[in-house]
């Protein structure tokens, strides 16, 4: 690692982030269940297969148009645990509050928390509370876990990854990234920007209840859509090819980033699952997910292709092609 201290971008989900977990965390934790680095180890325990994730939550604003702080952490901890084809079952909930943090403010926020868990059909069966002098915590942290389960015969396809598979995405993306600046800034916007902040589990559960055809599944928070295609790509040694044109950006969140000179692939989502999708049973999935509110935008952006090197490409609305990174430097901190 070149950096002799940590700096903001080594929690943005680019490049210095995943260099520092590779190079650092990776090499003193190693062991099977960690080291695939997916959004949830998954354990065996007797003859039970389950998926287990944690995650730390320091958005700022606390508040924003689409949620808040403890409904992102709802959301963001059983997404982690669906897109391994998991149930989720129970979470931890731990709070880090500033001293003079408004109990008001924390009773929304935990009401909300409270909300969305029951509303997936998840206890929160766990937690801790502590408490900083003023000026040592910026008002209210959270860390989060989740324990889910992998039914027998229900889940992700065992199957590998093969040329011609699909990519898909269940809707709209920067939708996240954009409501937070917005929020941040206090930009003066036409039409309000929302985060699409929202668990999924009843949209993923939808699809597989109904089809064996899903292969691989993120939910492109940190980094983007470039981020986890990217790691896609590394983790598996496949090539992918996306058309630009086919991937859904709102036309507010498109202007804002021309205007700021964002890339809308490198913006968080909050509620949004990018997939693999076995050649030939796409088109019925975009089905299934459009059935469902939260994938009313679902499109085919791509496709797995021959090469092996780990690359992915795109080809540009302009009609040109050019590679996919991950950001290299820090876009929007404090963004979940």
């Amino acid at each position: 690692m070149d950096n002799k201290i940590i700096t903001l971008s080594h929690g943005a989900g680019g490049e210095a982030m995943h260099r520092l977990i590779k190079e650092l965390f990776v090499k003193q934790f190693s062991n099977p269940r960690l080291n695939p680095l997916a959004d949830a180890a998954i354990l065996k325990l007797n003859e039970e297969r389950l998926a287990f994730t944690t995650d730390s939550y320091v958005v700022k604003p606390l508040e924003f148009p689409g949620g808040n702080i403890g409904q992102l952490a709802v959301c963001g901890t059983i997404n982690d645990l669906v897109v391994m084809g998991a149930k989720p079952l129970y979470l931890s909930a731990s709070f880090i509050l500033e001293e003079g943090f408004p109990i008001q403010i924390l009773e929304r926020i935990v009401t909300s928390m409270s909300q969305t868990a029951r509303a997936a059909q998840v206890e929160i069966v766990t937690g801790d509370t502590k408490v900083v002098p003023r000026g040592e915590c910026d008002g209210i942290f959270i860390n989060t876990a989740g324990l889910g389960m992998c039914p027998l015969g229900h889940g992700l396809s065992k199957a590998p990854l093969t040329e011609g598979d699909a990519v898909v995405i269940s809707g709209t993306i920067g939708d996240h990234g954009i409501a937070i600046l917005a929020a941040r800034e206090g930009l003066a916007l036409q039409t309000t920007i929302e985060s699409d902040c929202a668990s999924l589990h009843e949209l993923i559960g939808s699809v597989l209840k109904e089809s064996k055809g899903v292969k691989w599944m993120r939910d492109p928070t940190r980094g983007g859509l470039a981020a986890a295609l990217t790691e896609l790509a590394e983790s598996q040694s496949c090539d992918i090819f996306i058309r630009e044109a086919a991937i859904p950006v709102q036309e507010p969140v498109r202007a804002v980033c021309e205007l700021l000179g964002f890339d809308p692939l490198h913006l968080a989502n909050e509620g949004k699952v990018v997939m693999v999708i076995a050649a030939g049973e796409a088109e019925r999935i975009v089905e299934l997910l459009r059935a469902h509110p939260l994938g009313r935008a679902a499109a085919t952006i791509g496709q797995i292709i021959g090469g092996g090197m780990g690359i992915v490409r795109m080809k540009t609305e302009a009609g040109g092609v050019r590679r996919l990174h991950r950001p290299a430097g820090e876009l929007l901190p404090r963004i979940c």
